[in-house]
């Protein structure tokens, strides 16, 4: 049984391959909390965009698509879901295609208006509490979150995770692309990927996923018992 505490809204920020995924969620169901993956909210829109045929290096045409479609995330961290007009997006949402164009989507300023409205409604919708994370969360979306942590590691030992995430993927190429992602993230104008000023920093390049997700839960708890 998970053990419960009162509500409570944790924003988890980082780069790629740093173990935010993994880490949120497994923190969300040992404590009783909902899960929102920010970024495959920002997928799903960039899939939608490339399956119907909007130039997503057009931010224009882009930033006129934006509110079309219907994106519906899943809470649950034990099985979170998405879907985009009523389609199950999980699949689709994770191709090459779409990893290597969702930067160019994510920084038009229409996107990230509508995708931060829709996490800050999911976010005060969740009775008892919730993890979020990707990015923004911290600086942005849920600047008053209870609790904010920014989660990073080496470039080198983030490539060799997300490679073996990739199966087979070469090592290389894929710190060269975290590389370039983080480049794009950090200096777009609306909602740079950066550390909140009250953000707790965990470098994870030397831990275990279990060791990060401990962290992250006594971090949780002292919070909670800090505020009774």
């Amino acid at each position: 049984m998970p053990h419960t505490v009162e509500s409570v809204i944790v924003a988890i920020d980082g780069p790629s391959g740093t173990g935010k995924s993994s880490t949120s969620k497994a923190v969300a169901a040992k404590l009783g909390l909902r899960y929102l993956d920010t970024g495959a909210q920002y997928r799903a829109i960039t899939w939608w965009m490339i399956t119907n045929g909007v130039d997503v290096e057009d931010a224009q045409a882009v930033a006129t698509a934006a509110a079309k479609p219907v994106i519906v995330s899943g809470t649950d961290p034990s099985a979170p879901t998405i879907s985009v007009d009523g389609l199950d997006a999980a699949g689709p949402i994770r191709t090459q295609e779409v990893t290597s164009r969702v930067s160019a989507v994510s920084a038009v300023p229409e996107v990230r208006s509508l995708i931060t409205d829709l996490q800050r409604s999911i976010a005060a919708q969740a009775a008892g509490g919730i993890v979020v994370e990707g990015r923004d969360i911290g600086t942005t979306v849920l600047p008053d979150a209870d609790l904010k942590i920014f989660l990073t590691a080496s470039a080198e030992a983030r490539a060799a995770r997300r490679s073996g995430e990739l199966k087979g993927a070469d090592v290389h190429a894929t710190k060269a692309a975290l590389i370039k992602r983080d480049a794009a993230d950090s200096s777009r104008k609306t909602s740079p990927l950066a550390k909140a000023d009250d953000a707790v920093e965990v470098d994870t390049t030397e831990l275990t996923l279990d060791q990060v997700i401990e962290c992250v839960v006594t971090l949780v708890e002292e919070k909670r018992a800090a505020e009774k």
